[in-house]
């Protein structure tokens, strides 16, 4: 199913706009691009990304992305069946990225009152050797 992707290269060459400036502008890989265009959606990449690569070429072209969005999905489920687990799989992952670096604060508080600790240590001895130095100054 090639059709949305002749669509969205009809809308970009009627505005006159090359893939290299659309890969200048938003920084997608010109192969993605080519990819969307073609309808070979199995080479673009996974989830959350695939998604990002069409509001990207929907963005460059000032494409509505609730007009453009459904159609895409229509398409690349006709092309691609059983994609949604793909996508879970995404969702899973983000999920459990979310859920590690929660993990990280509580190391950091530990750390951070590990060095307030070693602060206090330094700061304790420097005040006593100060006070015995002053001290034996001070006695004849």
């Amino acid at each position: 199913m090639a059709e949305f992707g002749e669509q969205l290269r009809a809308q970009r060459e009627g505005r006159g706009i090359s893939l290299d400036q659309m890969c200048a502008t938003t920084k997608v890989n010109p192969r993605h691009f080519h990819a969307l265009e073609q309808g070979d959606y199995k080479a673009l990449p996974g989830g959350v990304f695939r998604r990002g690569i069409v509001r990207a070429y929907l963005a460059a072209l000032g494409l509505e992305e609730q007009t453009w969005m459904p159609l895409f999905l229509q398409s690349f489920d006709a092309q691609v069946p059983g994609a949604e687990a793909d996508d879970e799989a995404w969702a899973t992952f983000a999920k459990n990225v979310r859920r590690g670096r929660g993990g990280l604060k509580e190391s950091n508080t530990a750390r951070w009152l590990g060095v307030a600790a070693l602060l206090a240590a330094v700061a304790a001895t420097g005040w006593a050797v100060w006070y015995l130095v002053l001290k034996s100054h001070l006695q004849p």
